[in-house]
């Protein structure tokens, strides 16, 4: 194959070609797809601090939740420890009103045991006065008097 000017006149033709190319077209070209990398990089750059701000906010979230469970089951505690408080006080309460109602009651008791005793005694120097009239108005006799005593005991 010879080297003519058809193939010189398409060299010299390509090489304005490839010059106007590289001097008008492929610097607006390169801007555009740097720019859109740049779009992409800033795309992702800010997908990435939207992802750490919502692991952020979840691991804020999760804090914010399990201090809620801590003061709710502090606040259980608290109840339970209150609640356990007015059962000991009302067990407290419940004792030193039967200890008092206890101590009323046998006080009373022993009140109304000392007025059958009061009550026994006159009755029993009534009848030992009454026994004693009549041993006096009988003779003297170990057997009278036997008898009478008997008769007292099974009166009393």
């Amino acid at each position: 194959m010879d080297i003519n000017m058809t193939l010189i006149g398409q060299s010299i033709a390509m090489l304005v070609f490839v010059w106007f190319c590289m001097k008008f077209i492929w610097p607006p070209i390169m801007t555009a797809i740097e720019e859109r990398q740049k779009e992409i990089a800033d795309g992702l750059a800010a997908a990435e601090r939207g992802q750490q701000s919502l692991d952020k906010a979840k691991a804020e979230s999760d804090e914010i939740v399990a201090d809620a469970r801590k003061q709710a089951t502090q606040i259980l505690d608290q109840a339970h420890a209150r609640a356990n408080e007015i059962v000991a006080e009302g067990k407290a309460d419940g004792v030193k009103e039967r200890e008092r109602q206890l101590a009323a009651a046998t006080a009373e008791v022993e009140q109304e045991t000392n007025r059958a005793r009061e009550e026994l005694r006159g009755q029993v120097s009534a009848i030992a006065v009454a026994s004693a009239e009549k041993i006096l108005r009988r003779e003297i006799d170990a057997k009278a008097h036997e008898d009478i005593l008997s008769k007292l005991a099974a009166e009393l």
